[in-house]
């Protein structure tokens, strides 16, 4: 089978992601000694800076570790929470019957700098400062600017420049969208980074005393207080059209820690794969593969019209559960046993058939009563709002920028999938004493009582970002994952179900002709769903797309190669194997 590049095979170690320096980065602090967690924090580092369209310092990322200590896989949730002002009665009582996709408003506790220093204090071995010096080097000295980050700069430079001073000045230096490949710093930024160092140093103590001082600086430091400032004292446009402050306060970062959970688990043939908890829409992954369970997939093979089809619908159906019954667990009961058992699963394969479904179908757990958001009658004006959604992908699959994963896997063992994001600097204004602006993922609540996904204060946003591990033969085997919004959890099934049934290797998985629906709402304002739509690359046969047709399928032809951004590092026969996308021309994964 042709591939774009080869897959990669070695002993000492493996790093992929979304970028080639952040990659290349990975890799230098393996070479140095440092293992997978030290590559990992380094590494979603460097993405803040190298990919700030796409993540930043004040976003989140959930993280997927597999410990050869504990020999288990545990969750790093850094998923932060809305403020404790941020009711429901709140934001209506401002006009509002959506929560902005931009702005301040919709701000949540940056989580990412939590969760990546609590897998470096859990599982790293380096000092914050080494870790940190790669980023720090390329937000002083510059980094070649990507073509998406200019081209992205000049969307919003209209904004910027009349509405967000801070970010003009951050991302228009001198009041020019800089060109592509040009050297890019952010001295500000790098100030800040230094600072943080300089001040956890400064506690004394040991490697870990010290990472623990750091957060205590984020959290409830200098950076906290600085949030805190200017969300109450800045009224700023948003998608609204109007100008509100934020609620975030330096109180709602001080009363938040990053956390350790269980992963999710599903045993599917002799693997078993582990995802997030409900929080995040990762479950969505295992209930596919309940679904799909029935069927024989290696029969099928991939690409034929039968294998798309039975994914497409086994699809739709999980996601509508995810719409129904979603949300973060401590706030809402969420019956995963339920939606994971047998009897469920062979209740709701019935409703699989040859025709493709046009509606939105969420099952009754448990005899449980589902209740589905009220969507908005028409999104139509709304798509095209300067800054809102997810910067990740249009509909058709074409790139507007991706969200960030980076996978690691070291000499030893350890293996890591995280998926960070948020914080794009086309989010919100630049918090002008920082150099970073924050998450809205606050968008993602709904402004309806008695929703798993309601919006209130102090719960996580039922978001898109999901790492994924996967053991086989109860063995730690595969790290993956993708950014895509709402296509994270088809684009990386489609991966996981090439390699299962089709036999293919890490990086044929990701070079096969992809595919992903639109069905369901989109989890962004302003919520949009494309009933039966789906894009297919134009690899696909003719006849196959021919055939989608005409079982039902809203078929889109997109671009040869414009479906996942998948990648991967893997444990197999003895090496360490890793893979990246080629689509965007950006993601490398290196290793030897």
């Amino acid at each position: 089978m042709f591939t774009t590049r080869p897959e990669l095979i070695g002993n000492v170690g493996m790093v992929a992601s979304t970028h080639w320096i952040a990659s290349a980065t990975g890799m230098s602090v393996l070479e140095r000694g440092g293992n997978a967690a030290d590559a990992a924090v380094a590494t979603g580092f460097v993405l803040q800076i190298v990919e700030p369209h796409l993540n930043g310092p004040g976003g989140e990322v959930p993280i997927l570790v597999w410990s050869e200590t504990d020999q288990q896989v545990s969750t790093i949730c850094g998923q932060g929470v809305s403020p404790a002002a941020a009711t429901i009665e709140a934001v209506t009582g401002l006009g509002l019957d959506v929560m902005p996709g931009t702005g301040l408003l919709p701000a949540v506790v940056p989580g990412a700098f939590g969760a990546w220093t609590l897998l470096l204090e859990l599982h790293g071995t380096m000092t914050l400062r080494q870790v940190l010096e790669p980023a720090i080097h390329y937000a002083e000295e510059g980094h070649p600017l990507l073509e998406r980050v200019s081209a992205a700069i000049g969307t919003m430079q209209e904004l910027f420049t009349n509405e967000w001073p801070s970010s003009a000045a951050t991302w228009m230096p001198g009041g020019q969208v800089p060109a592509a490949g040009s050297c890019f710093r952010n001295p500000v930024l790098a100030t800040t980074l230094r600072r943080i160092i300089s001040e956890s140093e400064a506690a004394g103590g040991s490697r870990e005393v010290q990472i623990r001082a750091a957060r205590d600086c984020w959290y409830r430091g200098f950076i906290a207080e600085a949030i805190g400032d200017f969300c109450a004292h800045n009224e700023v446009m948003d998608t609204s059209g109007e100008r509100h402050r934020g609620l975030l306060t330096a109180d709602d970062l001080a009363r938040w820690e990053p956390t350790v959970e269980q992963p999710l688990t599903y045993d599917y043939h002799n693997y078993t794969v582990c995802k997030t908890g409900p929080w995040g829409q990762g479950p969505v992954f295992l209930q596919q593969l309940a679904l799909l369970e029935g069927f024989d997939l290696t029969a099928m093979g991939p690409g034929s019209a039968d294998w798309v089809h039975t994914i497409l619908e086994s699809c739709k159906l999980a996601f509508a559960d995810r719409e129904a019954w979603y949300g973060d667990p401590n706030f809402t009961d969420v019956p995963m046993a339920a939606l994971l058992s047998p009897e469920y699963n062979a209740q709701r394969r019935l409703l699989i058939t040859d025709t493709a479904s046009v509606e939105l179908r969420p099952g009754n757990p448990g005899g449980a009563q589902a209740r589905l958001p009220r969507y908005p009658a028409s999104p139509a004006g709304y798509e095209n709002l300067i800054g809102s959604g997810e910067p990740t992908i249009a509909k058709s699959g074409e790139t507007r920028g991706d969200t960030c994963h980076v996978d690691v896997v070291d000499s030893n063992g350890m293996m890591i999938s995280a998926t960070p994001s948020g914080g794009w600097m086309q989010s919100s204004p630049t918090i002008p004493a920082l150099g970073f602006c924050l998450s809205t993922r606050a968008q993602m609540f709904w402004l309806q009582e008695g929703l798993p996904n309601s919006l209130r204060p102090s719960a996580r946003p039922r978001t898109t970002l999901t790492p994924s591990f996967a053991l086989r033969d109860g063995k730690p085997w595969l790290a993956f994952g993708t950014p895509g919004g709402d296509a994270q959890d088809q684009w990386s099934l489609n991966y996981f179900l090439n390699l299962v049934h089709g036999d293919m290797n890490l990086q044929e998985g990701i070079d096969a002709p992809g595919f992903h629906s639109t069905h369901m709402p989109n989890s962004f304002f302003p919520r949009d769903a494309h009933p039966a739509e789906v894009y297919l690359e134009s690899r696909f046969d003719s006849a196959v797309l021919d055939e989608l047709r005409c079982r039902g399928h809203l078929v889109v032809v997109g671009e040869p190669w414009s479906e996942g951004r998948v990648s991967a590092v893997a444990r197999d026969g003895g090496w360490l194997k890793a893979a990246a996308n080629p689509r965007g021309n950006q993601g490398y994964a290196v290793g030897r």
